[in-house]
């Protein structure tokens, strides 16, 4: 076999696994513990965290009076515009492969290109496993009388982000900042 075919069915497979690599991380579960401070009353930040919540489509699912946590449940949608992305590079790698195996072994002729047939598997693979429902918790810390509300929250990372950019101001929630520096 010719060194330039070599590497590029490498290259070719290398490309492969990347995807199902991405297809892992993509639908991997992201769920974080951050904890958030408010200068205001619990009362007056919780029914602003549930206002914000039941707006974006969560329902409350009870919670634990004894130990004051609430909890959330929302099913989460997968990004069609990922998916097509996913199916068409998808489709155009299981191709280039299906083309780099003819030229390995031409007395297959033209059947390695019907590889190209299994790429939109990645997308379907990816809208299937993103694809589920998440639980968001809030639990109030107890604090000293005048110190305002401290909240321990357990949610799915990207929530956890758009709760502290969308509240930040309004219930004047900070927390470490640990999420909005994170490179990931």
């Amino acid at each position: 076999m010719p060194s330039p075919q070599t590497s590029t069915l490498l290259l070719t497979v290398l490309l492969g696994i990347g995807l199902v690599f991405f297809l892992r991380a993509a639908s991997k579960d992201r769920t974080t513990i951050v904890e958030v401070h408010s200068p205001r009353p619990p009362v007056e930040v919780l029914e602003g965290l549930d206002a914000w919540l039941k707006e974006r489509g969560w329902s409350q699912q009870g919670g634990d009076a004894e130990r004051c946590v609430l909890a959330y449940r929302g099913q989460v949608d997968s990004s069609i515009p990922l998916a097509v992305l996913l199916s068409l590079l998808g489709t155009v790698g299981a191709g280039s492969l299906g083309l780099v195996v003819r030229q390995v072994n031409p007395a297959l002729s033209w059947w390695p290109l019907l590889l190209a047939a299994l790429g939109p598997l990645a997308g379907l693979i990816y809208t299937r496993r993103s694809r589920r429902t998440e639980e968001i918790q809030i639990r109030l810390i107890e604090p000293a009388p005048r110190d305002g509300s401290t909240l321990r929250l357990r949610a799915h990372r990207d929530e956890l982000i758009a709760l502290e950019l969308d509240l930040a101001e309004s219930l004047e929630l900070a927390s470490d900042g640990a999420l909005l520096s994170s490179p990931i």
